[in-house]
């Protein structure tokens, strides 16, 4: 059920301030759509505390958390939604995902040098560090469930453009989004995406017709009207800043989903990874009798030493 509902004339907004990581459902009731508002902050700074990218970089990623926290919210699913943009240029790898629960986590494999050559071009941020390549979204619901998983090229300056490809061409909803970002050296990083989503209907009527089209043409003209300081300012609140744009049309805000940021990774997971390989590849890698395993997305070190590796692979073999 709703959590609570703002239409024309109730100013009866939630009180309180402030940014937060969280996914905030809304309808516009009488335009007759759907739409997300997500903030990251937090979030974002656990998940780049470790990781020395370059401002722009960490924009780009921050970008794409906000967006995959957007997008999760478009299908009902229990397990992870993952955005992966892989490309030819400097960035060649942006991978965020969040899981039903809302954790989430975010990485991006650069090549540093590529990147301060491609910052100091003129042009947009996708062209520039992830160059030509493809945006794959992916639901993973378990391994006893079909992988959904949908793939469009990289088209566009950001990569809120790259998802309104992907509506356009693979879902056929249109799908309107914002997405900014603000990295401060020495300030917390932050981010925001603002979603709103035409549903596909069946209307044979003309004069419907019209009147969605109508509709939707208004919901994205009030979108446009918001500032990139009022999406990343902690001045109004989520309820406060949809009623500013929709009160007139009846803004309807659902329970909102609070993000966190988790990595997944486990020695457990690892000591599964490893033992899928070789044994002999896996001695090779080690270093002064260990092997070290890091993960990409929190920096942490897996070691294990020669008696790890064999009573990995005696378990494996069930002996």
């Amino acid at each position: 059920m709703p959590s609570s509902d703002h239409r024309s004339g109730d100013q009866q907004i939630s009180p309180g301030t402030g940014f937060g990581d969280f996914i905030q459902p809304f309808q516009i009731e009488d335009l007759g759509l759907m739409g997300r508002l997500v903030r990251l902050d937090s979030s974002l700074e656990s998940a780049f505390k470790r990781q020395n990218y370059p401002d722009e970089v960490a924009q780009l990623l921050a970008e794409a958390m906000a967006l995959t926290a957007s997008l999760s919210g478009i299908i009902k699913f229990d397990g992870i939604f993952t955005l992966q943009a892989q490309g030819d240029g400097p960035v060649n790898l942006l991978m965020s995902d969040i899981t039903s629960d809302g954790d989430m986590r975010g990485y991006a494999r650069f090549h540093e040098d590529g990147v301060a050559k491609a910052i100091a071009r003129p042009g947009s941020m996708v062209p520039k560090l992830l160059g030509k390549g493809h945006l794959a979204l992916t639901v993973d619901q378990g391994p006893e469930t079909e992988r959904y998983q949908g793939i469009v090229e990289l088209v566009g300056a950001s990569v809120a453009d790259c998802a309104q490809a992907y509506f356009s061409q693979s879902e056929q909803l249109e799908t309107a989004i914002i997405v900014v970002s603000e990295i401060n050296e020495g300030a917390q990083p932050r981010s925001a995406a603002l979603m709103v989503q035409r549903m596909p209907g069946e209307t044979e009527d003309t004069i419907s017709r019209d009147m969605e089209d109508e509709a939707w043409h208004r919901a994205v003209v009030l979108m446009s009207s918001i500032k990139a300081d009022e999406l990343l300012g902690d001045e109004l609140s989520a309820s406060q800043l949809l009623y500013r744009l929709y009160h007139e049309d009846g803004v309807r805000l659902y329970p909102l989903r609070e993000v966190r940021h988790t990595c997944r990774c486990s020695r457990q997971k690892v000591s599964s990874t490893l033992a899928s390989f070789p044994q002999a590849e896996i001695e090779e890698m080690a270093e002064d009798g260990v092997v070290t395993v890091t993960c990409e997305f929190c920096k942490t070190d897996y070691r294990f030493g020669k008696k790890d590796v064999a009573e990995l692979f005696k378990q494996n073999l069930g002996v």
